[in-house]
Parts: structure tokens; sequence; C-alpha cells
């Protein structure tokens, strides 16, 4: 059994906190995986049962980091840091302005100037930095090191290293008040706009949750919370309204704005028996809906918990940079002690040696490489959300890199997945119309998908008598007291020569021919067909542009799927496979060296979908075909198919160009640093812009356009 269990922590300050937390976690008993996200301050924690909340909670806590019980409000959690930040920046500014004013401008300087600084410095280092020491030394007592330790080692020397100078009167010594504040007040700014930018990154998933109605009409008039619904309620949709949750239309008809929820900007015309997705606007017509799917089993919940559990996992490409934040602090101390002893020993002054070692530990602060990985998935999968692509998990990202072939199941995916009427042929003394709405009277008393599409288009209300089915041939009856056959061949005696060559050619054109007659006799064909979506060929145009192989593949037989391939542009088309086979084509693809993507929708896609290296459910199909996957469309669209490995593709890139610049950065800085070319407060003014970088890169992803917009 497998049990997840999501916590807030609180008290991590950069990735360095983010491993050690998550390794902790790791480590406890019946633990079966551990995922801690700096970007969103939350742990997910699979376990066995064994283990329970409170008991995780203790682990984090031993770790030196605080689980609060009731940290459901994230938002508000949120809130209240960023707050608390920006009162202990406006404190650092304040008071650190002067101080930084006195030290670099002697025109203002006046009488007793070091002792003002040496107070005033102390309000912003002790004052606005305590967050740091107080996590330095949580930290200590538990013999780790994180980013705090180094602002606070850095700024305390500083600060002690001057008032030793100033109390000591050493002649000529030269205080560093202004480093430690200026530090301390870059820092705090950096966190700021971090955090500012973490939560606007989780904007996009957050908005979603918010769209859903409060509440709902009933068709009695009684108007109650939305949250009250049951399955099986009824409840009235009116023009501008949302719809308060899952169901399907039992009266009216409307256009259904689906965009915030599918990504799809045409709106989606409905009648009885659609299916409608709460949250999605009603723009025009009223609608009575009967409720299928409440609370956590609707569309939008199951969006917001698949696009959370995805902001919580880890991409392989993370895992190099997590084993770098759990031993870089360490190391960062050992090379600023090393720079102190190399400049005492090269004979350097002092006040140098000193300089150098403190900017070495602010320059190595590892907030933008603890932010490189977290932060992108969490714009990147917000953005799909928006557009109704759900990426499920971090790892997905690296699997849409490798990909260079695409199956695309027929049946529900290229095509709408349901039969219509594409033509209709009348023999010489018939009428094609007449003998359509003849056919769809009759047909009214069908649940066959041929009868079903032939009712659609020639709806009537005329009387039915006598219905007879004669499974695999056809229906027979009277309409209006007239016998009418509507079916295959054989329910008929007499075809003339030119409806022979109408079905031949249906046939042959992979269609589906019936014919229609009154009595023995047949007098039209009606071809029908399951549509191609209109943006199918398209979507393969895309797919192909981006060098991907493309292929069809289906159940049905070689005519209809050959057709369908050449209406869409695919030339590897695969006819007549068995649902069980379709997951052994997928394995001889990856047998012949190929990393195989496959699209579907049905029940029989599952298995197809779990064996290839990545699995693009349409999420209009069934639930386990959509659990089978990596990626979910929510809509029907398969122009969402090559949105969805784009933009896995440019948030894969992101990530990637994060941690270069965030191992970049260090790798150039602290050479710098150490040979005495960085200042202190440009150590600290470029971690600063380090993390920015980070931020700003990672929140361009909110701009990718979707190829249907």
């Amino acid at each position: 059994m497998k049990v997840r269990t999501d916590i807030r922590v609180e008290g991590m300050t950069c990735g360095a906190c983010a491993s050690r937390v998550q390794s902790a976690l790791g480590a406890a008993g019946g633990v079966l995986d551990a995922r801690v996200n700096f970007a969103s301050s939350r742990a997910t924690v699979l376990h066995d049962g064994s283990i329970d909340d409170a008991d995780l909670r203790r682990v984090v806590e031993q770790a030196g980091y605080s689980a609060p019980v009731d940290a459901a409000d994230d938002i508000e959690a949120e809130r209240r840091r960023i707050a608390g930040l920006r009162r202990r920046l406006a404190v650092a500014a304040v008071a650190g302005l002067p101080v930084v004013a006195v030290s670099m401008l002697s025109a203002v300087r006046f009488d007793g100037w070091r002792w003002a600084a040496l107070a005033a410095s102390a309000v912003v280092i002790f004052g606005s930095g305590w967050g740091f020491h107080r996590a330095a030394l949580r930290n200590l007592r538990h013999r780790a090191a994180t980013m705090d330790t180094l602002v606070s080692l850095g700024t305390t020397a500083a600060w002690v290293w001057s008032a030793v100078v100033l109390l000591a009167g050493v002649e000529g010594g030269h205080v560093y008040f202004e480093t430690g504040t200026v530090i301390v007040a870059l820092v705090l700014l950096g966190k700021w706009l971090e955090a500012r930018a973490t939560r606007r990154s989780g904007e996009a998933v957050r908005a979603l949750a918010r769209l859903g109605a409060s509440t709902a009409l009933l068709v009695d008039g009684t108007e109650i919370p939305a949250e009250r619904l049951d399955v099986g309620m009824r409840f009235i949709v009116r023009p501008g309204e949302r719809i308060a949750t899952d169901g399907v239309v039992v009266g009216g008809a409307s256009a259904v704005d689906m965009s915030m929820v599918t990504g799809e900007p045409v709106p989606v015309e409905v009648a009885a028996g659609d299916e409608v997705i709460g949250a999605t606007v009603n723009a025009d017509g009223t609608l009575e809906v009967e409720a299928t799917r409440v609370g956590a089993d609707t569309a939008l919940a199951q969006i917001v918990r698949l696009v959370d559990e995805a902001q919580g996992g880890r991409a392989a490409v993370q895992r190099l940079a997590d084993r770098v934040a759990s031993v870089f602090v360490p190391v960062v101390i050992v090379l600023a002690a090393a720079t102190l002893a190399a400049w005492f020993l090269a004979g350097g002054a002092s006040s140098d040696a000193f300089t150098a070692a403190v900017a070495v530990l602010i320059i190595s602060c590892p907030c933008a490489l603890g932010l490189a990985t977290p932060l992108a998935v969490m714009v990147g999968t917000g953005r799909g959300a928006q557009l109704g692509v759900i990426i499920k998990g971090a790892e997905v990202l690296e699997d849409t890199r490798r990909v260079d072939a695409v199956v695309l199941d027929k049946t529900g995916t290229v095509t709408e997945g349901r039969l219509e009427v594409v033509d209709a042929v009348a023999a010489a003394d018939a009428d094609a119309t007449v003998m359509g709405l003849l056919a769809g009277a009759l047909e009214s008393r069908s649940e066959h998908p041929v009868g079903s599409a032939i009712a659609r288009r020639w709806p009537s209300n005329r009387t039915v008598t006598d219905f007879l089915n004669h499974p695999g041939l056809g229906v027979v009856g009277r309409v209006d007291g007239a016998e009418v056959r509507v079916g295959r061949r054989p329910l008929f005696e007499e075809i003339p020569d030119e409806l022979e060559e109408a079905l031949a050619k249906a046939e042959a054109a992979g269609h589906t021919g019936v014919l229609v007659g009154r009595g023995a006799a047949a007098e039209a064909v009606i071809a029908l067909a399951d549509t191609v979506k209109p943006t199918s060929r398209q979507a393969v145009q895309q797919l192909q542009a981006m060098g991907l192989e493309v292929s069809l593949i289906t159940g049905d037989n070689q005519r209809t799927a050959r057709s369908v391939g050449d209406a869409i542009g695919v030339d590897d088309v695969t006819a007549e496979v068995l649902p069980g086979d379709k997951a052994a084509a997928v394995t001889r693809l990856q047998e012949d060296g190929k990393r195989v993507a496959v699209v579907g929708d049905g029940i029989n896609d599952a298995p197809a979908l779990a064996q290839a290296d990545l699995g693009i459910a349409v999420g209009t199909g069934a639930d386990v075909a959509v659990e089978a996957s990596d990626l979910t469309i929510v809509g029907g669209d398969l122009l969402a198919v090559p949105d969805a490995i784009a933009l896995s593709r440019r948030t894969l890139g992101t990530i990637k160009v994060n941690l270069f610049w965030a191992f970049a950065y260090n790798v150039a800085a602290i050479p710098l640093a150490a040979t005495g070319v960085l200042s202190p407060m440009a150590a600290a003014a470029a971690m600063g812009a380090s993390s920015l970088f980070v931020v700003t890169n990672s929140l361009r992803l909110r701009r990718f356009r979707s190829a249907r917009s």
C-alpha cells in the first residue's frame, strides 16, 4: 500500500535546506520516497502507512525545521513570509543607508561617525539579519550548514572585526560596518523578490482552483452552495454563469467557453446528452445539467491535484544539483578559511585577507542553485494547466526531450470518435432528404452507433411502429404506416446499379455505407464516417516539424485507416490491430531504437500508453487511459499534443539554463572573491543578481504561446 502525505516545511532558505529535509524524510522507517520542493516549501512523502503525519513532522523538526499542523492555507503563509521580509528589508534600508553614506563619503562624516555606524549596523546585522543568525545556530545544533551559515558568518565576522578595530583603537585600521549592512540588505532584497516571484509562479494553479462556481441553482428554484451538490442532482445554468460541477446536459442548448480548463479558444456547442465540465462558462443559452461528478472527483479538482503532484516532482537533471547543494556550504567554509590562510602566508595585509575570506562566504550562497529546477517546474506546469496540458511529473520533462517517434491512436484521438453522416445518394426516382428523414425516424428507436448517427442527422418525431432489429443486418419498421428498411445489402431484394456504385465508392473511401428503402427495394445510400478532427492534420504537421516520426495505429480496417492516414498526412499506418497488440507494436518500435510517445484515449490504449516512453492521454477519453499516461490533454484537440511536447521541452531547457548559470556563476566568482577582485558588497550584489536571473528566466515560461491561440 502506498500512502501520500503532503507537509508544509517552514524555515528552509536554500537548496541545501531542501536536500537536508529530503534526506531526513527519506531515511525514516516506512518511507518509500520523499521529495522536498524548496520553491513551494512543501514535502511530498510516499510511505507504506506504518508512519503517520505526526511522525513525519517530528522528522522535519529533528532536522531543524518546522512543519506546522495548521498549514492548510499556503497562500496566507506565503503572504506572512513576504510581509515579514518586507519589514526586515525596510528596517535594513532605513538604518543602513546612513551607515553606507558615512562610510563611503568623507564629505558627510562627523566626529564619532564610526561609533554611530557601529550602532546602526548592529540594528541591521543583528536585527534585520536575525533570521539568518537564528537559522545558522539551529543548523549548527544539527551539525548542518546552509546559506544562512554563510550569510551569518560573513556579516558577523565583518561587524566583529570592525568593532575590535574601533574598540582597540587600532591606528589606520579599516572598519567594515557598511559591508555587513549592505550584505544583509541585498540578501533580504533578493529573498523578498524571490518570494514574490515564487508566489506568482504558483498563481496559475491557484487561479484554476478558484474557478469553481460558489453556488448552484437547483431545478426547483433553490440556490445552494456548490459543494453541497450530489451526483444525480439537477441544476440550472443561466447565460454567463459558471457550471457548478461536472455533469451531462439534460435540457437546453448553448455554447460553453471551456478555454480556462481545456485551453481550447473556440466555444463548444452543447445540447442534451453532451457532457460539460465544472467551472466552465455558459455563453448564451440556459442549460439544465445533471451532476455526474462532484468535489474531489471533478475534472477541475483532478487537474489541480495532478499539477500539484507534478510541482513536487524532481527532474533527473535536478539530482546533480541536489548532490552539490548537500555538500556545497561546508566546502565553501573550508575555501574561505583556506583563502584567509593563503593571504596571511603570502604576506598580505590582515584587512585584505579578511575581506577576501568574507567575499568568498557571501558569493557562494547557493540560492540560485536551489531555485533552478523547482521554480521552472512550477511555472511550466502552471502554464500547462492554463492551456489544458497536465504534466504529471518533473521526470516527464526528460522523456519529452528524448522522444523521436509519436504513435497516434485513430478513434477518438485523430477522429471525433463517433460516426457522422458524410453523404447521401438517392436513386433516380427518389429524394435523398425524404429517404434520410424516413431513416432518421426509424433509427430513433435504435441504439446502434450507425442508427444514432442517422437519427442525429435527420431528427424526426414521426410515428414508428412494428420496429424490429436484425442483428448484423439492420432495422425494419413502419413509419407513419409505411414499411421502411435501413441496413446492409441482404436486407433488400432489389438494389439499383447506381446505388451499388455509390455503396462501393463509400466503402472504397473507408466509409460505412447503409441502404434505405420503402419495402424490399433500396432507394438511397447513406455514407457514414468517423470524421477527422479539424486540427488533426495541423497537429501532425507540427509534430513532424519538431523532427518526430508520426505513425497511426488502429483496430479499424485497412481501407478506413489508410483514408484517415491520407487525410492527416501520415504514411506509416498500421490497421486491424487488436487492443492487446498495441503495446506489442510499441515494444517493436522501442526494440528498433526508437523513443516512443503514444497518444490515445480509450481503455484499449492504456497498455500502449503504459508501455510507451511517453504516454499522452486525450482527457476526453477513459479514466484508465489518463491514469496510464504521463501527459494529459484535458480537451480533445490534437493540437494540444505538440503544445505539450513543446512546453515540456521549453521547461527542461529553462532548467538547464538555470543550472548552467548557477554553477558557472559560482565557478567564476569564487576565484575572483578569493583573489580580492570582488569586494564583499559586490559579492552580495552578484549573489542577488544570480538568484534574480534564475527567477526571471523561469517566469519567461508564463509567456509560452499555444499553437491553438
